[in-house]
This record gives C-alpha cells, structure tokens and sequence, in this order.
C-alpha cells in the first residue's frame, strides 16, 4: 500500500513545487472566484483582493497541480475560488469534494479530549493501560501517554518504519485501493515480517517530531474506549454537530471514491499516463469534505462548540520541558522557522504558524495520494484559510506552490 506522506509546511515560506508529468501543455483555465461575503455589520473590512486571490490559485506549469479550491475569511469577509483541471480541461465547482488527509488528526484529538472531559480517558495516562500488550515490553521499557500521541512526542517509531519502498508508480497506484486497519498498521509497524521491528525514536516527552504513527494507536485507543467504530464516532461526536453534511468518513473494507462534484488528482502511471486517483481504501480514518465543511470544523473547533474550555486549551499549548520552554524539534524542516526555530510547533491536534506581521495561525495540513490540502485560523477566527489541490504527478512532501500565492494574496491591501 502507497504509504501516504502528511508533513506540515509553514504557510510564510517559500515552498518548492511538486515535479510535473508532462500536462503542462493543456490549456491552464483561469480561476474564478465568487462575488464573496461583505463584512459583518459594524466592523471595519481591511479588504480581500479578490483579483490577488483569483490569481494565486490560477494553476501554473511549474505547480505540478492539476486544479486548485480556495475559501479565504477576514473580518467579516469571505471570498471562494477555483480553478480549472488542467488535464481535462474542466471548470471546477467551488463546492467539490476532495481527501483531506491527516487534516482527519484534529478531529482523532477532539474525540479524545471529549472522552477526557467525560473522565473515561486520561490524557497524562500510559496508553499502555488501555492497550495492555500493544507495545512490545522488550523494545518499549518507558511509558507513553495519550497525551504524547497526540501532540508528537511520544518517540514511537513512523509508520511502517524500515519497510521497502514500492518499486514503481503503476504498483503505488494499484495500492490505492487497499483498505488497512488500525491494528493492521500497528502489526505491521512494531511487529514486522521480514524485518528487525523498530524501537523507540527517543524517550517519550523530551521532544517532538511529527508521528503520523501516534494518531493509528489513537484511533485504535478510541475504537477500544468506545466500542465503535471510529467513522461512528467522528460522525456523531463532530460531524453531525457542525452539520458537516459533505464531510464522509471512509467505508471500511473497500475502495470509495470522492463524491461529485470532486476534485480530480492525478498520478503518473510508467508511461506517463495521468490517472485519476479519486477512488481510494485509505485508512479508518481516512474522509472526503468541502472547503466550506473545514471550515465549519475549525470553526467550531475555536467558537467552543465541540470542546469544554480546558480541552479547547490544549489545542492552543505547545508541549515544554522542565525549563518551561518549549521541546526541541527532531530533525526535519516543520517546525524550523519562526521565532521559535527548531522547537516544538504541534499542540494537541493543530500547528502553530507565526506570520510575518506577528499573528499566529493554527490548523492542520493534510496529503493523501493525488491531494494535498490545509485549513488554518487566528484563534479569533478573524482569518481563516482552506486550500485543496489535486496534483498532476508526485506530490512529495513539500507543500504546494499555491500555498504561498494564497499567502500573500492575504497579505495585499
């Protein structure tokens, strides 16, 4: 199966784009944008330029993106765009569906911390007294708590750690379609065949790294807890409440695809080929949505709808050490700029982001095959952001050029 990368970007940077796959000579469709929203009666608009926003995501060779979708919020005003599919030649609805990736890990961290409100989980508990056996005492000696999942520092191993990688395009594509467990990715990961299983990446709470590993014990520990599924209880526990209506979790067991209209990505089958990747296995806690239907969630996510006032805290702190700073960063580009270079930036669920103007974003990324997408807010809700693009080849790790664009689109006065 595809092992599908979600690392963070940082919205303030200058991002390299994906590597195209020869669509290039399509004929690129200029985006469009609705009338949007006027501000809020008795406050001041400082103003979105729409012309700014309409051509930040207007899709560019160099992207390696075959269609982008945009909703922007600040002060009171809202603006939604898309752009054209580059390969097809299609308009794109502003209100296509698409995957979301690891953006589903907030709503993971949310169900928990209502499960802590109603006292039946600790989040300063061993996961090894909800899952007694599931980490091997032979490579696991310290303790991890649930709180450690969920914001990056438990120093469990990165999924299917030491695997090999898959050995073409047409065999990752052929992949998509699997449909893997919690449990069969916690097998597979600390108790591999045919390889040495991985231990731990560091003690447990004396940094961070982000562990996309973390968040599949944290699906499996809520499926213990509750005794339901996790699709069952993301659709009760948040869905429902928001009334995220285009929000769908996946069905287990076998390949879904996007609902219509959807936004179409792309790989490169050997020949070059671009195919559609939309319909996909994934994970339990792999789901399609809308960039209105995020938006919804951040929204409710802030506004105290879904959280008590001391779980809503915990998406806003960053983990610290004994010094009261907070946790080095392990390695890697995601949390390396910034006033806070090289620290900790995952809280309990989201991203912190400081912008160049001294305001702070918080959200989450996400990348599935063929999609790549972001939701990010100020903690009043004042600016809001949501992105998806389908890619027209490997998406990689970086985050897509669009991002950027959108950022300084923001920014123009």
């Amino acid at each position: 199966m595809r092992r599908s990368s979600s690392l963070p970007f940082r919205l303030s940077l200058a991002l390299a784009a994906a590597t195209t796959i020869g669509v290039a000579a399509a004929p690129a469709l200029a985006a469009t944008g609705d009338a949007g929203h006027g501000p809020a009666p008795g406050r001041v608009a400082a103003g979105l330029d729409r012309a700014a926003l309409r051509e930040a995501i207007t899709v560019r060779p160099e992207d390696g993106t075959a269609g982008v979708l945009a909703r922007v919020h600040r002060d009171g005003e809202t603006w939604r765009g898309a752009s054209g599919d580059v390969v097809t030649g299609q308009r794109l609805s502003r209100d296509a569906h698409f995957r979301i990736g690891s953006i589903s890990k907030p709503m993971e961290a949310v169900i928990l911390l209502q499960l802590s409100a109603e006292g039946r989980v600790g989040l300063d508990r061993n996961v090894q007294d909800y899952l007694p056996g599931l980490l091997p005492e032979s490579l696991f000696e310290e303790p991890v708590t649930v709180r450690q999942l969920l914001d990056h520092t438990s120093g469990l191993p990165q999924e299917f750690e030491g695997a090999p990688a898959s050995t073409s395009p047409d065999e990752d594509i052929a992949r998509r379609l699997d449909h893997v467990t919690f449990d069969e990715v916690i097998r597979q990961t600390l108790r591999p065949e045919g390889r040495p299983a991985p231990g731990p990446r560091f003690s447990p709470g004396t940094r961070q790294e982000y562990n996309s590993f973390g968040y599949r014990v944290a699906g499996k520990l809520i499926e213990e807890i509750t005794g339901h599924s996790f699709q069952r209880e993301v659709k009760a526990r948040i869905l429902e409440p928001l009334g995220m209506r285009e929000t769908r979790a996946a069905v287990p067991g076998r390949g879904t695809p996007v609902p219509r209209p959807y936004l179409p990505g792309y790989e490169a089958a050997s020949d070059g080929r671009p195919v559609d990747v939309n319909v996909q296995g994934g994970l339990p806690a792999s789901m399609t949505s809308t960039t209105g239907d995020l938006d919804r969630f951040i929204r409710g996510l802030f506004d105290g709808r879904l959280l008590r006032p001391a779980q809503t805290a915990e998406l806003f702190a960053l983990p610290k050490g004994p010094d009261g700073r907070p946790l080095p960063y392990e390695g890697g580009a995601n949390c390396n700029t910034g006033p806070a270079r090289g620290t900790a930036c995952f809280s309990v669920g989201l991203m912190y982001t400081p912008l160049p103007d001294g305001s702070v974003l918080w959200g989450k990324t996400g990348s599935d095959m063929g999609y790549r997408s972001g939701v990010f807010a100020t903690r009043d809700l004042n600016l809001r952001a949501v992105y998806a693009t389908g890619t027209s080849g490997p998406s990689g790790n970086g985050a897509p050029a669009v991002a950027q664009r959108l950022v300084g689109a923001l920014s123009a006065r």
